[in-house]
């Protein structure tokens, strides 16, 4: 089977969320099995060292943008069996600082960036003389693809057939923009009405997949369910509920030889869950490299990755001084929303020794602190899947979640809690949350407890064995569908 993968963010080329993760881990999975997976992304700003990896082919695209031409060079790298990423360059639209947006917000030109990108996807598959047999799109940043197939490239031979899937992972964006971007797009007027890309007088990018594509998946069954709410369903409860037997739910997975505690190059000293041991000398560097006390053993909590409010954020910066008054000291890292950025920074030198911040994300810290935590905070509004609780787990640092989405799905607070693997609360409230934190604080206090929860949660597999075959099974189930209907 060829799969065209398409996503705006691959690891180690651009990486904004877990996204990246996902988009890197699931082509080498797929190709594992036997399948030739062509992955296509934009070409951004990349280091030097992953910029001279890169082969650079004798092809340039030309890409329709409403009445003009778009020439694109392509590069390529290979990644593993089966797998080779493609970039298209495209310099005035993603040589930038930021792949969304900057400092300032989202680029103003975001419709016309990721018009470009999916006819391009398109474009090179033509030019490379491809025939897929799936086309499989990620987040609304491609999800014109789908319809173009069924519009635009419809009476092209190298997609006759060709299948579609659409992948939510994360409802939250969905890539709305004024009508009067529409004939940017290409479509005519006649694709602008409720049951394709107009959306309350827009355009939805993420509509136009899921009203096109012939299957549709998201990252975790209990975000499968909310999302067909109004509350989480954000406008498209409606589109997903009338294509909710072609909706599958399939948990998103981690690399277990990237995130392996035992193996880790990252790590001041390597462990597993038969012999911990190597954890204190890994919390004592984790100690160090957030400056905090190096002689205190007080148990350290964790935050990671996006810092906005979406996360839980505003949660954590209200709670700072009753976090740390529970007898807990505190590292984040990542990098989000300016007026957080600004409250944690003041924290951390109001509490110097009990609160450490490294703003910006670095893949050796992301492991470090993985491997020196005692607990991962984890407080989202909603969480469509979730890798970080997968990760603290695999290095033993215990979860402390909002049972939302795939925490809820990945996190079991056992009765007794020495049965579980971490701890959740339900209310989205300071009181829930530092309720929990005082439940697994307790938990601490008792090692016969507290190191079963942690060996629970490293014997867990998150790997991407089980859900690389669903995915599998549902680009079949997505052929067979488009082959029904062409033979109707």
């Amino acid at each position: 089977m060829h799969i065209l993968f398409l996503s705006p963010e691959v690891w180690p080329f651009i990486h904004v969320s877990g996204l990246s993760e996902v988009s890197h881990d699931l082509p080498l999975a797929l190709g594992a099995l036997g399948h030739q997976v062509s992955v296509i992304t934009p070409k951004g700003r990349l280091t030097p060292e992953v910029e001279a990896g890169l082969e650079k082919l004798d092809l340039l695209i030309q890409v329709p943008i409403s009445y003009t031409m778009h020439a694109a060079e392509v590069y390529r790298r290979h990644m593993g069996p089966g797998v080779d990423v493609y970039l298209i360059e495209h310099e005035s639209l993603f040589d930038r600082d930021g792949l969304y947006g900057n400092e300032f917000g989202d680029y103003q030109d975001n419709a016309e960036r990721f018009i470009f990108f999916s006819r391009a996807c398109l474009e090179l598959a033509l030019a490379m003389d491809w025939r897929p047999d799936v086309l499989h799109a990620n987040d609304w940043t491609t999800g014109l693809t789908p319809l173009y197939l069924k519009t635009l490239y419809a009476d092209r031979p190298h997609f006759k057939a060709a299948a579609s899937l659409m992948t939510v992972h994360n409802l939250g964006k969905q890539g709305v923009f004024w009508h009067y971007d529409m004939p940017l797009t290409g479509l005519g007027w006649e694709c602008f009405v409720p049951e394709m890309v107009e959306f309350y007088g827009k355009i939805n990018f993420l509509k136009a997949g899921l009203v096109s594509a012939d299957k549709l998946s998201t990252v975790s069954p209990r975000y499968a369910r909310e999302i067909l709410g109004a509350d989480l369903g954000l406008g498209l409860e409606g589109v997903l509920n009338f294509r909710q037997d072609d909706l599958t739910a399939i948990l998103s997975g981690i690399d277990y030889a990237t995130w392996d505690p035992a193996s880790d190059r990252h790590l001041a000293r390597n462990y597993d869950h038969h012999d911990l041991e190597g954890r204190q000398a890994c919390q004592d560097d984790l100690r160090a490299a957030f400056g905090l006390d190096r002689l205190a053993r007080r148990p350290i909590v964790a935050v990671v990755g996006a810092l906005v409010e979406r996360k839980g954020l505003d949660l954590i910066c209200e709670s700072i001084d009753a976090i740390i008054g529970l007898g807990l000291d505190l590292v984040v890292s990542g990098s989000g929303s300016d007026q957080y950025h600004e409250i944690l920074d003041a924290a951390s030198q109001r509490l110097p020794g009990r609160l450490g911040l490294k703003l910006g994300y670095e893949l050796a810290l992301a492991h470090k602190v993985m491997a020196g935590a005692d607990m991962v905070l984890l407080p989202s509004r909603y969480e469509p899947c979730g890798l970080h609780q997968m990760h603290a787990m695999r290095y033993g640092a215990v979860p402390v979640a909002r049972a939302t989405g795939g925490l809820d799905d990945t996190v079991d607070e056992g009765q007794p809690p020495g049965e579980g693997t971490g701890f959740k609360f339900e209310p989205y409230s300071t009181e829930a949350m530092l309720e929990a934190l005082g439940r697994a604080l307790a938990a601490h206090g008792d090692p016969d407890v507290w190191r079963p929860i942690m060996q629970n949660g490293m014997g867990r597999d998150f790997s991407w064995r089980s859900a690389v075959a669903r995915y599998d099974d549902l680009y079949r189930q997505a052929i067979a569908k488009r082959r029904g209907a062409r033979g109707a």
